[in-house]
């Protein structure tokens, strides 16, 4: 899949050709460029940016100064490459895209799992990714010492709202979920979403989930609630939760809060290909 979406991304910036580079570096020309740091974090994409370097230009030659999950500072070098101009011209851009949006996510994720790191609660990803790089936004994420959640829609049965809704109610769901996995021989996972007491307890009376998440609850309802629920059933929290509550979501007792704000909602790292001048 990170080959697909490396063979798409230049697609979709070179086409016809680099003309710019085409017409104003010389064929045989080498060169050299460093990927400069111009903002604290943490560094993700490098191993991304190699694979990219290599699928466009194998003879290109990258050396590495920092790796993916390194806290970074401003006028760090992460990595210097070396080979042709129009290969290291070609592949900049495509590059600084992704190591900028990882970076920010890797970032973002880590920040959150240090303020939890007292607590046993793992912090997952979601599926609000941005369409056909979600690949690279949950590698990000594990960079940044978070966790994937489902990664798609075959991966894992996962039951919310507007599912209960159409099949007509949670016992309906849980019990179609459970002889679909069973006609179809899956070895996938059953989580349900409750809305309320009322819900998880319909929910516990049927059993046969793997995992129930706790949709817009309270930390003081979810430390009330967590006390009935078996400790085979994994629990996550998620639904207004943002990294300024957290903590007291975490310090409930809850197995997973999933947030979808690591993905969707960050800022671009700032990074820059510059070049290194050689006569």
């Amino acid at each position: 899949m990170i080959d697909k979406i490396i063979k798409f991304a230049f697609e979709e910036d070179i086409q016809g050709g680099d003309h710019t580079s085409l017409s104003c570096v010389p064929e045989n020309a080498m060169g050299k460029a460093k990927l400069l740091v111009k903002e604290g974090g943490i560094l993700a994409g490098v191993e991304l940016a190699e694979r990219i370097f290599k699928y466009y230009d194998s003879e290109l030659k990258i050396t590495k100064y920092l790796k993916d999950g390194d806290k970074i500072k401003v006028g760090d070098i992460a990595f210097e490459i070396e080979g042709k101009s129009r290969s290291i011209l070609a592949t900049e851009r495509i590059v600084l895209n992704f190591m900028q949006r990882m970076s920010a996510i890797a970032t973002q994720t880590r920040k959150i799992v240090d303020s939890i790191g007292h607590t046993n609660a793992k912090l997952l990803d979601t599926r609000k990714t941005t369409p056909g790089i979600r690949a690279i936004e949950k590698w990000a994420v594990k960079i940044g010492g978070g966790h994937n959640h489902r990664f798609g829609l075959y991966d894992m049965i996962m039951i919310k709202d507007n599912h209960i809704d159409y099949s007509g109610g949670i016992e309906a769901s849980i019990l179609k979920a459970n002889k679909y996995i069973q006609e179809k021989n899956l070895d996938i996972k059953i989580e349900i979403e409750v809305r309320d007491e009322k819900e998880l307890d319909e929910v516990l009376a049927i059993g046969k989930v793997d995992r129930i998440m706790l949709d817009n609850f309270t930390p003081a309802k979810i430390k009330e609630v967590l006390a009935k629920i078996p400790s085979h059933i994994e629990t996550e929290a998620s639904g207004g939760i943002t990294k300024d509550n957290i903590v007291g979501y975490a310090e409930t007792g809850i197995n997973f809060i999933s947030s979808g704000a690591l993905t969707h909602s960050v800022k671009s790292m700032d990074l820059s290909l510059k070049a290194i001048y050689t006569k």
